[in-house]
């Protein structure tokens, strides 16, 4: 079949500004939107540029923007977009600064993954000679078992939403390879990495959009490892931040209450200081002309004791990775 493919094409670095190309080659109907580009470098125009390597969904290296969304070249099927959109249009990944065409910088997100020194810091001195590797349990292995499939393909970092309005953030991928080792009992300073990562650019920055676990083409699920990071930080005590205390409050209305009163959310935040809750006041009179605002104070729905014995439940069931206020593992 004869297909179209526009591919914005660029190079920053000659002051050449991003313009969309169109080329059209012949490939069989179960191509992939790889093999076009390929053909078209091959056939059409020998400076095309783009990365790719495996052409088997394993190195991440042909990870570009595809009508609009990140993903792997070499794991799209040209026929399938053309039916989905009615056309293929190919961009580098976005939140990245680009080299050329499709190719994009890779240090910032490289540095963004050394910054969270993604490998098990182990103080205990072995005693040698080691007679045998260090294992885990189990359960443990299986905890950390999506992170381990990341390919590094940056799928997830171009799709987030913080990334585009906030270069200082560390991204999905990095905080999922931080959960890694979180999550490792091996690791004997967890507690310090979660301190490290709560600061500005960490994992309370991310805003749960859900684009990353969208975008992701190996089923890492890096917003379930933000959260998950959120939760130990909850666990382990650390010193309150905004986000943790929206959480905590959250649960403690909630379990109250039986339900989240938004009425209660800003006061219980800001400690019921008035001065701190001026800035507020102007939303709570739009949200009581709409009929949004409850009344902040009033009695637990009925089957309050039910949300109670799930909340307590679900608390429960949680993976207990650290020792109350102590840092250290179980």
């Amino acid at each position: 079949m004869r297909i179209e493919i526009e591919i914005e094409r660029s190079c920053p670095g000659e002051g050449e500004k991003p313009h969309f190309e169109t080329y059209r080659v012949e490939v069989p109907h179960h191509t992939t939107v790889l093999d076009a580009l390929i053909a078209i470098k091959n056939q059409e125009d020998g400076s095309v540029t783009f990365r790719r390597s495996c052409r088997s969904a394993i190195c991440g290296s042909c990870a570009m923007r595809i009508n609009g969304r990140s993903g792997l070249a070499c794991d799209t099927l040209a026929i399938k977009e053309l039916e989905r959109h009615g056309r293929i249009r190919v961009q580098p990944l976005a939140n990245l600064p680009v080299l050329r065409d499709l190719a994009i910088e890779l240090t910032p997100f490289w540095q963004r993954i050394r910054a969270v020194e993604p490998w098990v810091n182990n103080r205990v001195e072995p005693e040698w000679p080691v007679e045998r590797e260090t294992l885990m349990p189990q359960e443990a292995a299986e905890e950390m078992d999506d992170t381990s499939r990341c390919i590094m393909c940056m799928s997830c970092y171009s799709a987030c939403e913080v990334a585009h309005v906030d270069g200082g953030f560390l991204g999905p991928a990095a905080l999922a390879k931080a959960y890694r080792v979180v999550a490792d009992p091996r690791d004997t300073n967890p507690v310090g990495r979660l301190v490290q990562l709560a600061q500005s650019g960490g994992y309370w920055d991310c805003t749960r959009c859900n684009q990353c676990v969208e975008a992701c083409p190996k089923d890492v699920k890096p917003m379930e490892a933000i959260v998950n990071l959120r939760r130990e930080a909850i666990e382990a005590r650390l010193p309150p931040t905004i986000g943790s205390k929206h959480i905590t409050d959250f649960i403690a209305i909630v379990k109250q209450e039986g339900r989240l009163n938004e009425g209660r959310m800003p006061a219980k935040m800001k400690g019921y200081n008035p001065f701190a809750l001026l800035p507020v006041v102007p939303l709570a009179i739009r949200m009581f002309k709409k009929g949004k605002l409850p009344i902040p104070w009033h009695w637990p729905i009925p089957g309050v004791n039910q949300v109670r014995r799930i909340l307590a439940r679900k608390g429960g069931a949680r993976r207990k990775g650290f020792k109350s206020g102590a840092g250290e593992r179980k």
